[in-house]
């Protein structure tokens, strides 16, 4: 799996003009990515990164302080654009093996006892947010 994690003081994902999701105070928007052979373990790893990373302000994580985390699937980190001018998305999972996987990563955040807001799997969203640093990391299983 692969993560984008941006510290951010609000955010909100809307479909149409639909607000789907929301954080309304400091916390991370994790924009999340599954590749073919990910499963449990990556799902797992991934959850315990977003949640203990210790990348808000004053070195916190989000488990320490309680803050919010805005979860985006986003089949497009896994684009592939060494040859050419059109990225490949090969390395991506296709949707029905990638969405239950970025759904796990919201539910054991939640049983972490993590407040997450999501998009919607496969829709067309527009995500807004106010970076807070600007503060942005790549992370991998």
């Amino acid at each position: 799996m692969r993560a984008v994690l941006q510290r951010v003081t609000r955010a909100s994902v809307t479909v149409g003009a639909q607000v789907i999701g929301a954080i309304e105070r400091p916390g991370l928007v994790a924009l999340v990515a599954a590749t073919h052979d990910d499963g449990p373990e990556q799902v797992a790893r991934m959850a315990r990164k977003i949640a203990e990373l210790r990348i808000l302000r004053d070195e916190q994580s989000v488990g320490d302080t309680g803050a919010p985390v805005l979860v985006v699937s986003q089949f497009t980190l896994y684009a592939d654009t060494r040859k050419g001018r059109r990225p490949s998305w090969s390395a991506a999972a296709p949707g029905p093996v990638a969405e239950p996987l970025v759904d796990a990563v919201v539910v054991a955040l939640r049983a972490r006892g993590i407040e997450v807001a999501t998009g919607r799997f496969g829709a067309m969203m527009e995500v807004s947010l106010v970076n807070d640093g600007p503060f942005t990391l790549v992370v991998d299983t």
